[in-house]
This record gives structure tokens, sequence and C-alpha cells, in this order.
């Protein structure tokens, strides 16, 4: 081994035992270790460069800064104003349909602020209707997450995925490529939460969530350094009908021009945020504030790991120990498998870590076994964001977690079942949609 290898491997390590132990902000964790290998020239200024300028890196932050001017115009507001009035209408039946939009929603827009707008609705309506909050709050976080599954923009595992699978030599996903096999999962995990969420229910409340939800407002790294409260969310916006349209207008037509093939994902969001700072829907300040920098830094340190990874030749190796440990299987059990070890490692990794390890990983078991890396690299975008099991594997989760007064127990009774649904389901799509 040699000394950039050597290097190479004790970062990695220590950036996943610190991502593991969550005592410090993930983004901080990662850019420490890309400045580490920059410092001791394992990867070069130019290749760190490339790392943050990446289509992904491009595509996400236009993305945020146009759904950042949706929530600004009072769009999103007044959505959930509206599902509010229907689920007092027609009761239990209206939350769950709440709770299906906003999965849908989560598709195309960034999950983390449908979330966090209609958590407090469902909260409230629940509350008012009789019911237990409880039944309803986690399942909201993951249908926003089973629906962040359902396209290319959906989650920024996809996008990352796409990216990491370009510079591997793969051709870029379509925007709904990948959609017939989120559809199925999502199908089957929201029956699975109508059918089952009642598992979370022990009864009435004994106290109000908010006032025991404070409790938690000092955990460390995601919980605390990243996401916060989401009473920094509460702010009421007025809806500004021709702001509204018009960046309405824009995101719809970002997606077209990228689902046509027009231009990439990344030219036409990057075009679309312009375009609304250009037409006063959003002030260059307030497109800077939406940029969420916490999650595109993460995203980019982690790229330069992986860089760093293939350019020692540890990616290989890596390849190479798992192609003859796979030996022998058939391509449906090694893609079982490694849907199996993406799933695990999001559960305890952050969904950009785990992107950068298993997608060159993918390509490399699919081309020894001469078959396409397609499913593999869907298989890494499916399970990547499949974060159920506990209340830190996902943003939505820590927010819910900290409303509903949940306990971590909760979360593995309701999602371990989940996980395996999915997992299940997910290999039967893929394997049906991406033939070998």
């Amino acid at each position: 081994m040699t000394a950039a290898q050597a290097l190479t491997l004790f970062v990695l390590v220590a950036v996943v035992a610190a991502l593991i132990m969550d005592r410090t902000r993930s983004d901080v964790v990662a850019l420490t270790g890309a400045a580490v290998l920059l410092a001791a020239g394992v990867v070069r200024p130019v290749e760190v460069q490339a790392a943050f300028a990446s289509p992904a890196i491009i595509a996400l932050a236009s993305l945020f800064v146009i759904a950042y001017a949706m929530e600004l115009s009072g769009l999103l507001d007044a959505a959930i104003d509206r599902l509010r009035a229907l689920c007092q209408r027609i009761g239990r039946a209206g939350l769950w349909l709440m709770i299906a939009l906003c999965g849908s929603a989560s598709a195309f827009l960034n999950n983390t602020p449908i979330v966090v707008l209609a958590a407090p609705v469902v909260r409230d309506v629940a509350q008012s209707l009789g019911f237990s909050a409880k039944r309803f709050l986690i399942p909201l976080s993951y249908a926003a997450v089973l629906g962040g599954g359902c396209t290319l923009i959906g989650t920024s595992t996809n996008l990352l995925v796409n990216d990491m699978a370009s510079l591997a030599g793969q051709p870029r996903f379509t925007m709904f490529e990948i959609t017939p096999v989120g559809v199925c999962v999502a199908l089957a995990g929201g029956v699975y939460l109508l059918l089952f969420s009642r598992l979370l229910v022990r009864g009435a409340d004994s106290e109000d969530a908010d006032d025991r939800a404070t409790g938690r407002m000092d955990e460390p790294g995601l919980a605390g350094g990243q996401i916060g409260v989401a009473a920094a969310f509460a702010e009421r916006r007025p809806l500004q009908r021709a702001k509204a349209a018009a960046a309405l207008l824009v995101f719809v037509s970002v997606v077209a021009v990228a689902a046509w093939g027009a231009a990439p994902i990344a030219a036409s969001a990057f075009a679309g945020a312009i375009l609304l700072i250009l037409l006063r829907v959003i002030t260059a300040d307030e497109a800077y504030q939406g940029l969420r920098p916490d999650v595109l830094m993460l995203i980019a340190g982690m790229v330069v790991l992986g860089i760093a990874l293939e350019e020692t030749g540890l990616a290989q190796s890596a390849t190479e120990v798992m192609i003859g440990s796979l030996d022998g299987l058939s391509p449906l059990l090694a893609l079982i498998l490694l849907y199996g070890a993406t799933l695990f490692a999001t559960e305890i990794l952050s969904n950009a870590t785990v992107a950068v390890l298993f997608t060159p990983l993918a390509v490399s078991v699919a081309e020894a076994m001469s078959v396409s890396p397609r499913p593999f690299l869907v298989a890494v975008m499916i399970a990547g964001s499949a974060a159920f099991a506990t209340p830190f594997g996902y943003q939505t989760n820590v927010l819910v977690y900290r409303m509903g007064n949940y306990t971590y127990m909760d979360f593995v009774r309701l999602g371990i079942p989940l996980n395996l649904l999915t997992w299940v389901v997910a290999v039967i799509a893929i394997h049906a949609f991406f033939p070998f």
C-alpha cells in the first residue's frame, strides 16, 4: 500500500467514524477530510475545484433557489392552507390525502420545507379530530422520502449517483428514467404506512408534543447543527400571486426542459434560478439564503473523497475484493446484496457518503459480470435514500422526531419492516424495468 493510499484510507475511516458518532456537523466532517487530502497532495486543486463545480452541486443549488422562491411567494403556505381546510372537512382520509400529496411534491421539491410546513398542520388537524398525531407524523416524513425516489431531482442522492456514474463513463439518467421503480416502491410503502401506522399509537399523549420536544433542542450533529427545530420555519408568508405564478411557471419549465432532453438538469435549473432573480421574483440576497450550503458542502466534500479513492487506486482494490466475493453469483443475487449493503450503510451514514462509496462499486461489479450497470445504479439511488429505521437517517425524520415526541424504537418498529418491504419491491421493480 502506497503512502497516498494509506492516508486516503485513514481519512475515509476517520470521516465515516465521525459521521457515525454524530458529534460534529456532517458538512464540516466532509470538508475536513477533503482539506487533509488536498494539503497532503493526494488530490490536486483542480480536482477539488471540479468537485465543487460538479453538475450535481449546480443542479441542487439552483433547485434550492427555485424552491425558496416558491416558498417566499407564499405558494407553499397557500397550498398547505387549502389542504388544512380539506382535512377538516373529510377527516382522517384528508390527513392521508395530505400525506400523499406531500410525498408527491417531494418528487420535485426539497422535502425538508414541505415537511416543515405540513407537519404542524398534520399534528393540529389530527388532534382536533381526536386522533393521535403520532400515527401521522412519521408517515409524513417517510412519504416525503419515498416521493423523493421517484425522479432524478427528487433527492440529492439521485443527482450525486448520476454525477458519479457519469464520471465512471456511464450515460446520464433522464429526469423520469427511475420513475417506474420509484413509484412502485412509493406505492408499496404508502400502503404499508396506511395499514400499520397504528403501531405508533400507544394511547393518548399525556403531554403536549411541542413542550416535550424542546428537551431535544441541544442535539449535536444533524439534529442540532444542520436542521434545528421546525419553529425556525414557522413564519407565515402571504400569497403574492404574481410571484407565485412566475416561480411555479419557471419550475415547471425547468422540469419540462430537462425531461425532454433539451438541456441537462443542471443547465435548465441554473437558468431558471437566474431568471427568477432577473424577474425580481426573488432577490440575489434571498437566493443566497436559500442555497442550503450545509448540504452542498457535504456533497462537495464527499465527492473529493471519492476522487481520492479513484486516483489512489483504493476504489479499484475494493472493487476487486468485492467482485471476488461475488464470484459465481448471479447478477440478480449481486443486485440484492448491493441493495442491502447500501441500505444498511444509509442508516448510519449520510446519503452523499453512500453515493460516493457505492456508485463506483456498482459500475465495476456490473462490468465484471458483463451486464448493464443501470440496474445496480438504480439500486444505489433507491437504497441510498431509504432511511427509515432511525430518527437520524434522514433530515425529515429529525423534524418529526422532535415534533411528535417519538422514541427511537418508534422508528425501529415501523421502519425496519418498511426497509425490508421496499427492498423486496425495489429489486423486483428494478429487475422488471432495468434488465441486465
